[in-house]
């Protein structure tokens, strides 16, 4: 199956993208379109792989659903659209960001700038219909993105994989320890956050493993 995405994901995910629960998924996802209102967009759906294409990953963020309220989801795990009032959980990384590093807290909840820098924002779930979080959750994307982060485990080295709450932290299993550094801690959501969000350093801790490895610090 062809899939419209960034050229180096296609070469590395080709073999996903033939595989018959993916040509399900796409039947599901389509019916979805034209039956309910559905975020993101359908141009939108791979924008994390568009904007952070396979070999310029260095920190995979993952993320649970997208945003299921018009004009917030535009494919980017804890983002909204420029000119979309910050979410609860964005609020609180950006405070985590400004303790962590002492950088003023930026007005936009557009996370592309992190996109574009090698942070690949991954919902575990592509998709979602309007109102109703998690109602896409049966599509089978969750196999997907799951081999997703298999494959990126496998393929590169030394990525960060940054896990907040107990959704992200069970992808834990398809990462490689070894390879890899995995940072935990509860979910930035309001309902957790000063349970161990605030003074997780993770933003600090990764700018300090990449440069470490002489890569080029994340500009948070």
């Amino acid at each position: 199956m062809k899939v419209n995405i960034e050229p180096s994901w296609q070469k590395v995910l080709q073999e996903e993208f033939d595989k018959p629960y993916f040509e399900q998924i796409v039947a599901k996802v389509k019916q979805a379109y034209k039956t309910t209102r559905v975020f993101p967009k359908g141009s939108l759906i791979f924008n994390a792989f568009n904007l952070c294409p396979f070999d310029k990953v260095k920190v995979v963020i993952l993320g649970q659903d997208p945003y299921h309220e018009q004009g917030q989801a535009h494919g980017l795990a804890f983002s909204v659209m420029e000119g979309v009032s910050l979410p609860p959980s964005l609020q609180n990384i950006y405070k985590e960001i400004e303790n962590d590093l002492s950088i003023s807290p930026s007005l936009s909840g557009d996370l592309s700038r992190w996109a574009k820098q090698g942070v690949l924002l991954l919902n575990s779930t592509l998709t979602v219909e309007e109102h109703k979080a998690g109602s896409h959750q049966n599509f089978g994307w969750e196999e997907f993105t799951d081999n997703v982060i298999s494959l990126l485990s496998k393929k590169k080295e030394h990525l960060v994989f940054i896990l907040w709450g107990s959704f992200a932290q069970k992808k834990e299993k398809f990462i490689d320890k070894n390879k890899h550094l995995i940072l935990s801690s509860v979910h930035p959501s309001p309902l957790s956050a000063y349970r161990g969000f605030f003074g997780n350093k993770h933003f600090s801790s990764t700018n300090n493993y990449l440069t470490s490895l002489g890569k080029k610090p994340i500009v948070w």
